[in-house]
């Protein structure tokens, strides 16, 4: 069986089960093995002098070693099986898509309830947000993690098999807990934040190729214009096509540690007075591209 075919079918699977409760309360889930295992790393490693070269020694040793036991898995009887499982858990379309509409149901309730919700799936204050803002940060969650959670990998596992997975996985999951301009991690995480663009910057701009694509559209010159409005290098790309798509406005000011920062807005010509029922189209944006990706890893199994 082909890379591609594996992943085609990981796909489905993922899609169809998701994360299932039953499971993963029993045993741990691969991301939170990798999660101890960057902590672990940054308690033992990221202390007194030398933390640039330590943190690049580090993550170094972690994806090699990341890469080391997919080549490892890979070469397992009935690997194909393996891989398929792997793969599937390591996606997360339904998980994404789940968590993104919870905000747009808890909205409906009350906005406590909305403020709730997505505090579970952004990293700024939630406190003293209002509707839209509630909305906003849910849409630029699901967009930029279409791009990390499912095009990413996907990709990834395509160009280098399981092997290539589970070093963007790593790679992902460390720059999500060390690669912050934080005193403490600004040194230490700097090797995986930098490596974590570097194999997003692909990923990043296909899935907003996709989203513009499955759509029928083809604003590529406003895309291009507005993530670049971005702070990120990268996650500017999927948020921007996701915005000209629902035609709205993302980004924006936004606190973070009880200090407010004046971002600008991507695509600011867009609606800003946002809602649930936009959270909802978001979600369907994210279902669209599933089906494009699927269609195109199908296209490569039969090549």
């Amino acid at each position: 069986m082909n890379t591609a075919a594996i992943l085609a079918i990981a796909l489905i699977l993922d899609a169809i089960f998701g994360e299932p409760d039953w499971l993963w309360r029993r045993l741990p889930h691969p991301a939170v093995l990798m999660g101890r295992a960057v902590g672990w790393l940054d308690e033992t490693f990221n202390q007194g002098t030398a933390r640039k070269l330590k943190g690049a020694v580090t993550f170094a040793a972690l994806g090699l070693a990341a890469g080391l036991l997919g080549l490892a898995l890979a070469e397992l009887p009935g690997s194909p099986i393996i891989q398929t499982a792997i793969a599937a858990i390591l996606l997360a379309q339904k998980s994404l898509t789940t968590h993104v509409r919870d905000v747009a149901d808890a909205m409906r309730q009350s906005l406590p309830a909305g403020r709730r919700a997505v505090a579970k799936i952004v990293g700024r204050d939630t406190t003293s947000m209002d509707a839209p803002a509630i909305a906003r940060g849910a849409i630029e969650s699901a967009a930029e993690n279409l791009s990390d959670g499912i095009v990413a990998p996907a990709f990834w596992f395509l160009i280098a098999g399981l092997p290539g997975l589970l070093v963007y996985k790593i790679t992902n999951t460390a720059d999500s807990m060390i690669g912050y301009r934080t005193d403490r991690h600004r040194d230490f995480g700097r090797a995986a934040a930098r490596f974590d663009d570097l194999l997003n910057w692909i990923p990043a701009r296909l899935t907003a190729a996709l989203i513009a694509l499955s759509h029928g559209r083809t604003d590529s010159k406003i895309i291009r214009r507005d993530a670049k409005l971005h702070r990120s290098p990268n996650a500017g790309w999927p948020e921007a096509a996701m915005a000209v798509q629902l035609n709205i406005a993302l980004s924006g000011p936004r606190s973070y540690n009880g200090i407010m920062q004046d971002f600008p807005f991507v695509h600011p010509e867009g609606r800003k007075n946002l809602g649930p029922n936009d959270i909802e189209a978001a979600a369907a944006v994210l279902w669209r591209v599933w089906w494009a990706v699927l269609f195109v890893t199908l296209l490569i199994a039969v090549a």
